[in-house]
C-alpha cells in the first residue's frame, strides 16, 4: 500500500485542489534564480494582497496571457490601451490600483537588473545567496513578515515599487526559496533544504 506523503500544507488548506496540491509540492520553497520567474511571483503575490493564493493559481494562466508572460520589457511599455485592455479582462484581478502597480514595478525591475546585473543577484544578495533553513515545526512558528523583509521591503519602496509591503515582501521569500518555511516534518523540507545545502556547498551567490 502506497503511503501519502506528509505535507505541511493541510488538507483544510487546499481542500480538492489539484493545483494547491501540485503548487506546494513542485514550486513553493524552491530556490529561484530565474528574473523571469521572480518578476512573475513579485507580480503576483502583489496581486495576491487582500485575496487568498488558491484564487491567484487558479487565475495564473489567465494572469500569465494578460501580461505577456511576465516579460517585464514587454510589461514596463503597456499603454493606457493595454491598462484598458487589464481592466475589461473577467481572467484576472482587475484592480486598477494593482495594474499600475505591475507595471510601475516592471519598470523598477528593469532598472534594478540595469543597476545589479540581474534581479537575482539584488533579491538574493539580501540573503546573501543562501536559503535562510527557518525549521519550523508548526504553522504558529511561521511568521507573516520578519525584520528581514522589513528590509526589504523598505529598500524596494525606495526604488520605487508598489505592492511590495513586508507581508509581500514576505511571501515572495518563502514562494521563491530564499526562506525554506516548510515544516521540518514535510517532505518538502529535506528536498529545498537540500537545495539550500548545495548552494552552500558550491557557493552560490543567487546567480544561476
Amino acid at each position: 500500500m502506497r503511503q501519502e506523503k506528509t505535507r505541511c500544507w493541510g488538507e483544510v488548506e487546499w481542500g480538492n485542489s489539484r493545483l494547491m496540491r501540485d503548487y506546494h509540492d513542485c514550486e513553493w520553497g524552491t530556490p529561484l534564480h530565474d528574473d523571469r520567474k521572480l518578476f512573475e511571483f513579485l507580480i503576483l503575490e502583489g496581486m495576491q494582497a487582500g485575496l487568498s493564493w488558491r484564487l491567484i493559481l487558479e487565475k495564473r494562466e489567465n494572469f500569465r496571457r494578460a501580461f505577456r508572460g511576465f516579460e517585464p520589457e514587454k510589461v514596463a511599455r503597456f499603454t493606457s490601451r493595454d491598462i484598458q485592455r487589464l481592466l475589461n479582462d473577467a481572467g484576472i484581478i482587475r484592480n486598477k490600483l494593482k495594474i499600475l502597480a505591475a507595471i510601475n514595478n516592471a519598470k523598477r525591475f528593469l532598472e534594478v537588473q540595469k543597476e545589479f546585473g540581474t534581479f537575482d543577484r539584488y533579491i538574493w544578495g539580501f540573503v546573501g545567496g543562501k536559503t535562510v533553513d527557518s525549521r519550523l515545526r508548526s504553522f504558529s512558528d511561521m511568521p507573516a513578515r520578519t525584520p528581514l523583509s522589513d528590509i526589504i521591503s523598505k529598500d524596494l519602496k525606495a526604488r520605487g515599487f508598489k505592492f511590495v509591503g513586508s507581508t509581500v515582501v514576505y511571501s515572495h521569500m518563502q514562494a521563491t526559496g530564499m526562506v525554506n518555511d516548510h515544516l521540518v516534518t514535510c517532505f518538502r523540507y529535506r528536498v529545498c533544504g537540500g537545495r539550500a545545502a548545495k548552494q552552500r556547498k558550491s557557493g552560490a551567490s543567487g546567480e544561476e
